[in-house]
């Protein structure tokens, strides 16, 4: 229930539902009563902190495992600050799990928002897909190393093309512009061969594709 896109809130889903409290716990008891599966699901801050609190409390009440909080309201931008302190709000409300989210750029800022709002883990949204190596206690690896790491990652794993596609521009778009040959390369890529060539990876491609056509002969 965070997403605050036209996409998601036009069709009823993501942020929409904030707004529909009834609705809200009847799909999560509905889960809770039909899966063995931990249910958890996340919210965006509402107008005031105390209406963000009393959906939390009712949330709980539906047997939840866990809720993850983005510290942002539905009209607020991502240059607006997240606020650490109403997520805070939250966890001094319930007994279940937190979990932060919102300006978690570095690895410090996992540190800082879990004592700043006393949340039980962090979820990590834009730093994650700007530079995989937040999660790395140990010195942030530079972008570019980043970036090609995760083609080849792409490629061993046969992610969808478009999903890879999205992340490289992500990452372009924040750090260099995607206006830039590298840019356009990666917009016209139809394939992971294609983004093979781009990174000068068709060797790497080549074996890897050569390899599970092996797999495939001896299955």
């Amino acid at each position: 229930m965070g997403c605050p896109k036209s996409f998601s809130v036009s069709g009823g889903m993501g942020a929409a539902l904030l707004t529909k409290p009834d609705l809200i716990h009847d799909i999560l008891t509905t889960l809770r009563r039909n899966i063995d599966t931990p249910v958890t699901c996340k919210i965006r801050l509402l107008k005031s902190s105390q209406d963000t609190v009393e959906l939390a409390r009712r949330i709980e009440k539906t047997g939840v495992s866990a809720l993850a909080v983005h510290g942002r309201q539905v009209a607020d931008r991502p240059r607006d600050p997240a606020k650490w302190n109403e997520i805070a709000d939250v966890v001094s409300a319930l007994t279940i799990p937190v979990i932060a989210n919102g300006d978690v750029f570095e690895y410090d800022d996992i540190q800082r928002i879990k004592v700043a709002t006393g949340a039980s883990s962090v979820m990590v949204a834009r730093g994650a897909l700007w530079n995989a190596s937040i999660f790395s206690p140990n010195v942030e690896a530079h972008w570019e190393d980043v970036k090609k790491e995760y083609v080849r990652k792409s490629i061993l794993w046969d992610n969808d093309v478009k999903s890879t596609k999205h992340t490289l521009k992500e990452m372009i778009m924040h750090y260099s512009c995607l206006e830039f040959t590298e840019g356009k390369a990666i917009i016209k890529s139809q394939n992971l061969a294609d983004l093979a060539k781009v990174y000068g990876d068709e060797e790497y491609y080549e074996s890897v594709r050569a390899y599970r056509i092996a797999l495939d002969r001896h299955a």
